[in-house]
């Protein structure tokens, strides 16, 4: 039997070509998600979507258009395909514009071994909210919290079939569930919060409600009685919950949108060393159970391992077809897109090589500076790197944690961060940016 999806991306092309279109891709993806918030162990807010979305890209020349729809009707199809075409004809001539050679395309992937959806049943709303209830009991069971700010558990099952004229054809389907909690220590000015948040692609491997409400509550007690760190420059932790935030950055700024446009601080950077020696930055979206895992990627191209820093040393961009094109090189196979955008260049799994020693151990060492446990806003200069985030945590004296904080602001340039950062070894497994705690030296903090 046809799949729905499958034969709704074949109407759509078909719909292309009776309008004009020379070349086009068409995207469907179809999603199911619950959400459901609890609060003072009630249920605060329940939330169910549904519903099938259909992408249309048409060619005509060099010129390109995208249009989405969510209503599926043939004759809704035909007008999108026909609105589609006239907005190509209109658009701007883009010599980069173009679906991928029938030789570059994915032909053949396992997504057993992917294995990114869940067998298990979907669980209801009824269990969702349980989990919500017992993750926020779990909470308010430790003395000295005074309220859960909400507790939360979601699911979702999202289904996508992409193809296109120069003939390819494929699609999976994802499968996510998360549970969350945020809890808070103290009254009026004095109070303070802090967060648990758990995702997994099967249910079975997401921790309890019970671990994931102690932790929340853990986390908050700790930081009580925060105040303000000195000013001055020091060594800064960031711990392994905001750590993949630096090396976002990195990957935003290793983009080829970025660089085809010169607006980044990295657009020099190829072949250059990034990282100390001895760290690499490895890309793998074959890992199974993971979220950011695919087996190919917007424009149909084999999604493979492949390494971005090696040794330190930066070794190739994020790109797909059109910034490959505009740089002269190849794709990275790194498109990605929605139903109603182009697709653009992006980042998913990524793992940093991890160092020998411990998140306890580097604190130790570092004697007095910022253990970072949460990020505030940012200022980022996306040409120089120069770098301001609003940061809390803990500040660290005698190689120990003395007491925590909170508004203050770490600041320093990216290219350098980047450069003398120290990888803890408490990376998570299960998570998509596979990044440890980082240790990194002179920071500017501005506190009391």
């Amino acid at each position: 039997m046809t799949d729905r999806l499958e034969t709704l991306t074949e109407a759509a092309l078909d719909a292309a070509r009776r309008a004009g279109a020379e070349a086009a891709d068409a995207l469907a993806i179809e999603a199911a998600a619950i959400t459901i918030d609890v609060r003072r162990g009630r249920l605060e807010q329940a939330e169910r979507a549904e519903g099938t979305d259909i992408g249309l890209r048409v060619l005509v020349g060099r010129r390109q258009a995208c249009v989405a729809a969510s209503d599926t009707r043939p004759e809704t199809l035909a007008a999108l395909a026909e609105r589609a075409v006239a907005m190509a004809r209109e658009a701007p001539e883009d010599p980069t514009v173009g679906l991928a050679e029938p030789g570059d395309l994915a032909r053949e992937w396992d997504l057993a071994a992917l294995d990114l959806e869940d067998p298990a049943a979907d669980p209801t709303a009824g269990e969702l909210e349980e989990a919500a209830r017992s993750a926020e009991a779990a909470a308010l069971a430790h003395t000295g919290i005074s309220q859960v700010d909400s507790a939360t558990a979601t699911f979702s099952r999202r289904r996508l079939r992409m193809a296109a004229t120069n003939g390819f054809r494929g699609g999976y389907t994802r499968t996510s569930h998360a549970l969350g909690c945020t809890a808070i220590t103290g009254e009026g000015t004095a109070m303070e919060r802090d967060w648990c948040w758990e995702s997994r692609t099967y249910r079975a491997d997401l921790p309890s409600a019970a671990e994931i409400g102690a932790l929340a509550a853990e986390r908050a007690l700790a930081r009580a009685g925060a105040r303000k760190p000195p000013t001055g420059t020091f060594p800064v932790l960031y711990d392994e919950r905001v750590a993949d935030q630096l090396i976002g950055h990195l990957l935003g700024a290793i983009s080829g949108t970025a660089v085809a446009r010169g607006a980044s601080w990295l657009k020099d950077a190829m072949g250059e060393r990034v990282l100390p020696a001895g760290l690499s930055l490895i890309e793998d979206p074959t890992r199974p159970r993971i979220s950011g895992s695919r087996p190919f990627d917007a424009e149909g191209l084999p999604a493979v391992p492949r390494p971005i820093v090696e040794d330190g040393v930066l070794v190739r961009w994020l790109l797909d077809l059109s910034t490959a094109r505009k740089l002269g090189l190849s794709s990275t196979a790194n498109a990605y897109r929605n139903a109603g955008s182009p697709p653009s260049p992006g980042a998913g799994n990524v793992a940093l090589t991890q160092g020998g020693r411990s998140r306890e151990e580097l604190i130790a060492a570092m004697g007095t500076g910022l253990l970072v446990t949460a990020m505030i806003g940012s200022t980022i200069n996306p040409t120089t790197g120069d770098y301001s985030r609003g940061a809390s945590g803990f500040w660290v004296e005698n190689g120990a944690i003395a007491y925590p904080v909170n508004e203050c602001t770490v600041a320093g340039n990216l290219r350098e961060m980047l450069g003398r950062i120290v990888p803890a070894n408490d990376a998570r497994a299960h998570e998509s940016r596979v990044v440890p705690s980082l240790l990194v030296e002179g920071m500017t903090i501005a506190g009391a």
